[in-house]
């Protein structure tokens, strides 16, 4: 743990570049079976938290089996819903974590079509594991009351 300091410079970061906060609604699509098993800490915590956590398929059956709830979104070559573009374009998702799975066509086609549709739509986007899991970390233990604002000539100090 890299302490207090470090999740509130973290999510000070995140601010300064267009994210908000609070986050209540989390898209998961967690890559390969290693990273889903590394990302279910996180996860939980969100949970915890009273983060509404929805994911795909696959990650949704997985974290069910870790004893976490999610909605399940259908991809979205699918057509079925609810549809992962759809929660997109309607904003019922403040945060997409998508962390590539492997490089099958229709699995690249998925991935690429909602990392595009997040930038489209401005919402944030997290694809690798490690800032997932600091991100949730940061998310659960400062709130926004919490971060202290400093004008410019304090941090020289």
């Amino acid at each position: 743990c890299l302490g207090d300091d470090f999740d509130e410079a973290f999510l000070k970061a995140l601010l300064s570049v267009g994210n908000r906060l609070p986050v209540k609604n989390v898209l998961l699509s967690t890559g390969p079976i290693e990273q889903k098993a590394e990302f279910v800490p996180a996860a939980r915590a969100l949970y915890e938290h009273g983060i509404k956590l929805y994911a795909t398929a696959g990650t949704a059956e997985f974290m069910r089996q870790a004893g976490i709830e999610t909605e399940t979104l259908h991809w979205p070559l699918e057509k079925a819903s609810p549809n992962v573009l759809e929660y997109l374009a309607e904003r019922k998702i403040d945060l997409v974590i998508n962390i590539p799975k492997n490089f099958q066509e229709e699995e690249l086609t998925n991935d690429y079509i909602i990392r595009r549709k997040a930038v489209d739509f401005a919402i944030p986007l997290i694809t690798e594991v490690q800032l997932a899991k600091r991100f949730a970390h940061a998310v659960t233990h400062k709130r926004l009351e919490d971060l202290h604002i400093k004008s410019w000539e304090e941090y020289g100090k």
